[in-house]
């Protein structure tokens, strides 16, 4: 299937963008989660569903794009601008995930304001002015 050239990007390739679900993001995301520790490539296999295979050329990846930093053989999360957006999006993303758990069996539609009540509290606001 042809794709638009310009706009492609590999997600787990070199510079490309961490895809939700790719090696980089689940290794990311872990390192994220424990930004003060570090891991060696057989404790981070214990916390993520990733071949062990692939856990080594993933750090090598992401150590070339400075995401990550190691000593020896342990592996901690970058100290960057960039990993605190990320580390900031993954709690944004688990406060969604509650707030949907939390409301997820509630019926929206008979929670809505009836669109008349909006009209009346426009006018309201209106001849208050």
């Amino acid at each position: 299937m042809p794709v638009e050239f310009d706009e492609y990007s590999e997600s787990d390739g070199y510079g490309g963008s961490i895809e939700t679900g790719s090696n980089s993001y689940e290794i990311l995301s872990f390192l994220a989660e424990h930004p003060d520790q570090g891991f060696t490539p057989t404790e981070i296999r214990e916390h993520v569903d990733i071949p062990m295979g692939s856990i080594g050329p993933t750090l090598q990846r992401l150590d070339e794009r400075e995401l990550v930093r190691h000593k020896g053989p342990y592996w901690a999360i970058a100290r960057d601008d960039r990993i605190g957006a990320f580390e900031a999006m993954q709690r944004s993303l688990e406060a969604i995930a509650d707030v949907d758990d939390e409301w997820g069996d509630v019926d929206w539609e008979a929670e809505a304001v009836d669109e008349s009540e909006i009209e009346s509290w426009r006018e309201s606001q209106r001849s208050d002015e």
